[in-house]
C-alpha cells in the first residue's frame, strides 16, 4: 500500500498539472494558436535546453559506458508495441483503423509524462541518473517516431518528409551535448552561461504537461469508436505493461533501467502521433481518441504498475 500511495502521488500531481492545461483550453484562457505555441517552446526551446544542462554536467562516457544501449532499448520497445498491435488489430472489424490502432500501441508519450512522473518519484541523486537514462532513450524514439512512424502511420513515403525530420531540437541538443562532454569542453561552459540556461530547461516539466492538458481539451468526443478504443486500452495500458513487469521479474535488471521499462511500457499514446496526422493530412480516425482515453484511463493502470514494481524494487 505504500508503494501505491507513492504512485497514486506523482500521478496525482502529473494530473493536476495536465488538469491546469485542460481548464486553460476549455476557459478560453489559452485557444488553439497558444497552445500551438507552448508546444513549440516546449519542443523547440525548453526541453532542448533541459537536456543540454542535464548532459554537460551529469554525463560522461566513462561513467555510462552503455549509453548507446538507451536508444537502442527505445526501439525495442517501439517494435514490440507495434508486434502486439499487429497480433490484436486482427480483431478489428474495420480494417481502416488499423495503422492507427497499431501506431497507438508502438508510440508512448515517453517524454513528457515519463519525465514529471520520475521527478515526483526518486530522490535527487538517482533522478540525475534517471534524466540521462530518459534523454538517451528519447533520442532513440524521436528517431523512430519520426521515420518509421511516419511512414507507417501515414500509408506511403510523404513527399514532404525529409532527412532533416529526423534532427528535431531534442535530438540535436543531446548529440551536440554528448560531442561537448567527448571533446572535455563541457568543462569549459561557464556559471553565468550554464545557469540561465538551466533555469529555463527547469521550466519544462510544468510546461510540458500544461500542453498535453491542453491537447487532451481539444479531443472531440462526440463520436466514440468504442471497440477499438477498449482493445487499444486493454493492450496499451494492461497486456504491454503486464509483459514488461513479466520481463522484469524474469531479468532482474537495474532497478533504475527496469523502472525506465515499466514506466515506457505503462504510459498512455504518444501525442505526437496527433502531431504526425495534422502535418501529413491523414484522416483522425481514432488517434484523438486514443490518445485523450490511454491518458484518462493511465491515472488509474500507471500508479498500479508502478506498485507492483516497487514491490520488487525498494528505491530510497
Amino acid at each position: 500500500m505504500d508503494y501505491l500511495g507513492i504512485s497514486l502521488k506523482a500521478t496525482f500531481e502529473l494530473f493536476i498539472l495536465g488538469g491546469i492545461g485542460f481548464l486553460l483550453i476549455k476557459r478560453n484562457i489559452l485557444n488553439s494558436d497558444a497552445l500551438d505555441i507552448l508546444s513549440r517552446l516546449v519542443v523547440e526551446v525548453t526541453l532542448p535546453l533541459m537536456i543540454f544542462s542535464q548532459l554537460i554536467k551529469n554525463f560522461s562516457f566513462s561513467q555510462f559506458p552503455n549509453w548507446w544501449v538507451f536508444p537502442l532499448m527505445s526501439l525495442f520497445i517501439s517494435f514490440f508495441g507495434f508486434c502486439v498491435g499487429v497480433i490484436f488489430c486482427l480483431f478489428l472489424k474495420e480494417k481502416a483503423f488499423r495503422r492507427q490502432f497499431i501506431s497507438l500501441n508502438a508510440f508512448q508519450n515517453s517524454g513528457y509524462l515519463p519525465l514529471v512522473l520520475v521527478s515526483t518519484i526518486l530522490p535527487k541523486e538517482k533522478l540525475e541518473i534517471m534524466f540521462i537514462y530518459l534523454f538517451l532513450f528519447l533520442l532513440g524514439f524521436n528517431f523512430i517516431i519520426w521515420s518509421m512512424g511516419v511512414y507507417f502511420l501515414t500509408g506511403k513515403q510523404s513527399k514532404n518528409f525529409a532527412l532533416a525530420n529526423f534532427f528535431t531540437p531534442p535530438v540535436i541538443a543531446t548529440i551536440l551535448s554528448l560531442i561537448l562532454v567527448y571533446l572535455g569542453l563541457n568543462r569549459f561552459i561557464p556559471n553565468y552561461i550554464y545557469k540561465p540556461l538551466n533555469m529555463l530547461g527547469e521550466s519544462t516539466l510544468a510546461l510540458a504537461m500544461l500542453v498535453v492538458g491542453g491537447n487532451i481539451a481539444e479531443v472531440d468526443l462526440k463520436k466514440i469508436d468504442k471497440t477499438p478504443i477498449l482493445l487499444l486500452i486493454l493492450v496499451k495500458l494492461i497486456i504491454l505493461p503486464l509483459l514488461g513487469l513479466l520481463f522484469i521479474i524474469k531479468f532482474r535488471p537495474d532497478e533504475l533501467i527496469g523502472l525506465l521499462l515499466i514506466i515506457q511500457l505503462a504510459v498512455p499514446s504518444a501525442t505526437s502521433l496527433s502531431l504526425i496526422i495534422r502535418h501529413y493530412e491523414k484522416g483522425d480516425l481514432i488517434i484523438s481518441q486514443g490518445v485523450f482515453w490511454t491518458h484518462i484511463i493511465s491515472l488509474l493502470t500507471l500508479p498500479l504498475f508502478l506498485s507492483l514494481y516497487f514491490n520488487f524494487y525498494m528505491i530510497k
